[in-house]
């Protein structure tokens, strides 16, 4: 059975001290904790990081740390903080200390598909820098672990990237609810980018059909119905040795795909259809109990972390 990993935005909410993220994985038996962006980790200082390592390794969890968007012509690039090649070269030395085999780090967002150059030069500035940061990150024995990100690449486009930019220094974070906000079918997401697979995101999806085309939420594991089960049987076979993590993020509002308003494809021209039928068969099922609004709590963000990670261990354990 794989390891299970848990991004720490998943809590987010909760006020949590780096310690005591790491005590509460512990206590639910997951082995990686994955800081997707360092201020979840509680900076950067190098004595904060060892302590944090240090109580990791007495837990027996390994760690993963990133960034946001690494490409500075999208939308969601901090420019404040540096040019993009000097944010990744300043995680370098953070990484090297808890451990962390690569780094995570995104391109954009669904509005860079519609920005000037679309994604392709969001693509190409990615890997520009990317190349540029190529030789200190192999000296360090880093990877980068680029992501499918807030609807900003299908999966074809992410695996053109990282080929583009060189298996040997660049890979995936795989984001499992990511996929629909693309619309593309999860597992074809998968199929498609496991054998760049480094590290994963993984939660549920609800998918269902609207006049207006589609409509998805992010669900608690097992409340979807993009066969969540399939897919984590598909990941434990062609992503062995990766970490199953989990980003649980349940969403208060579904979140609309307007594909019958001709303007929507102006985003989306290259989508074989074929690719955006594996997408529509979802749409029959619809979701496996109706989507509700709800509020956002601390309480109710723990309790999505916690009945997503005693389903999924149920389910594995149903595979033994």
């Amino acid at each position: 059975m794989p390891t299970l990993g848990l991004d720490m935005y998943s809590l987010r909410s909760q006020g949590w001290t780096p310690f005591q993220q790491l005590d509460f994985c512990a206590k639910w038996g997951v082995g990686v904790v994955h800081y997707s962006e360092f201020r979840l980790i509680g900076g950067l200082e190098p004595d904060h990081l060892r302590r944090v390592r240090d109580h990791a390794d007495r837990l027996g969890i390994a760690l993963e740390i990133g960034m946001l968007s690494m490409c500075p012509s999208s939308g969601i690039f901090d420019a404040s903080q540096g040019t993009a090649e000097a944010q990744l070269l300043r995680l370098i030395e953070p990484a090297r200390i808890v451990g962390s085999p690569f780094i995570r780090c995104v391109v954009g967002n669904i509005e860079d598909r519609r920005r000037p150059g679309g994604i392709d030069q969001r693509i190409d500035d990615a890997v520009k820098v990317i190349k540029s940061v190529r030789q200190p990150m192999l000296d360090a024995g880093l990877k980068l672990a680029v992501e499918n990100h807030g609807g900003d690449m299908q999966a074809r486009e992410l695996k053109g990237l990282i080929e583009e930019a060189g298996t040997d220094v660049a890979g995936i974070c795989i984001d499992a609810g990511n996929s629909v906000w693309t619309v593309e079918d999860p597992h074809l997401t998968l199929e498609t980018l496991a054998p760049y697979v480094l590290t994963s995101h993984t939660r549920d999806t609800a998918v269902w059909r609207t006049p207006e085309g589609a409509a998805f939420a992010w669900t608690r594991m097992g409340e979807g119905n993009v066969r969540i089960g399939d897919y984590l049987r598909t990941f434990i076979a062609k992503c062995p040795g990766r970490a199953l993590s989990f980003e649980i993020i349940v969403m208060p509002q579904p979140k609309t795909i307007p594909f019958r308003d001709p303007r929507f494809w102006d985003a989306y021209r290259r989508t074989p259809a074929w690719e955006f039928v594996r997408f529509e068969n979802h749409l029959e099922n619809g979701p496996a109990k109706p989507v509700q609004s709800r509020t956002l709590s601390a309480a109710l963000e723990l309790e999505d972390v916690e009945s997503s990670l005693r389903w999924t261990k149920e389910f594995l354990a149903g595979l033994s």
